[in-house]
């Protein structure tokens, strides 16, 4: 099923356009589907680490922690203000004990294929073209991070990475250089 693609096939969304579109898109479909994208964008946790979030994890804080699925660690990462505003908006009305992302069948989170397919979807509507995923989000705030700071090392950090070289490839940076530099060579 296309939900279980790899993670490192999906591609991030560099063009702030298209990013503006899928969030309009999202706000005029579904309000928890818009807050995923821009929770997801804005964070550059992990779906499998977002989906499980209460309204408590989140609220009054300058600061997520969030103990990692996929690595176990412990992570602590500084909200931005953008970021902190929306989620003042989008939690109003909840209570500390809600999730974030409830699903609309059943009483857990929203599930991973299901949040695939959110934004998949909105990236289909508006005609973004590429492997797009729930990862995409992800890669996109590493893009846009990168594109803001050049802060490759920070990045690397704020990822968990091993090596400058692996976030770059990660979000498609090398990528872009290399096509660059082709369009610039010639003999």
């Amino acid at each position: 099923m296309a939900a279980k693609q790899g993670q490192n096939t999906v591609d991030p969304i560099r063009d702030p356009e298209q990013i503006r579109a899928m969030k309009e898109y999202l706000l005029h479909q579904s309000y928890r589907d818009y807050f995923l994208f821009t929770f997801g964008i804005n964070s550059g946790l992990r779906i499998s680490d977002i989906v499980s979030l209460r309204v408590m994890d989140v609220r009054n804080t300058d600061h997520l922690r969030v103990k990692e699925k996929k690595t176990g660690k412990i992570r602590k990462i500084r909200m931005t203000g953008a970021l902190k505003q929306e989620i003042e908006k989008y939690t109003r009305q909840m209570a500390d004990s809600d999730l974030l992302f409830p699903s609309r069948k059943g009483k857990g989170p929203i599930g991973r294929e299901n949040a695939w397919r959110v934004v998949n979807g909105a990236a289909r509507a508006c005609g973004i073209t590429g492997a797009i995923g729930t990862h995409t989000m992800r890669k996109t705030f590493g893009y846009h991070f990168y594109q803001q700071t050049k802060d490759v090392a920070m990045l690397q950090q704020i990822f968990g990475h091993s090596a400058p070289s692996v976030t770059l490839r990660y979000i498609g940076i090398s990528e872009d250089m290399v096509d660059q530099a082709l369009d610039n060579f010639s003999l």
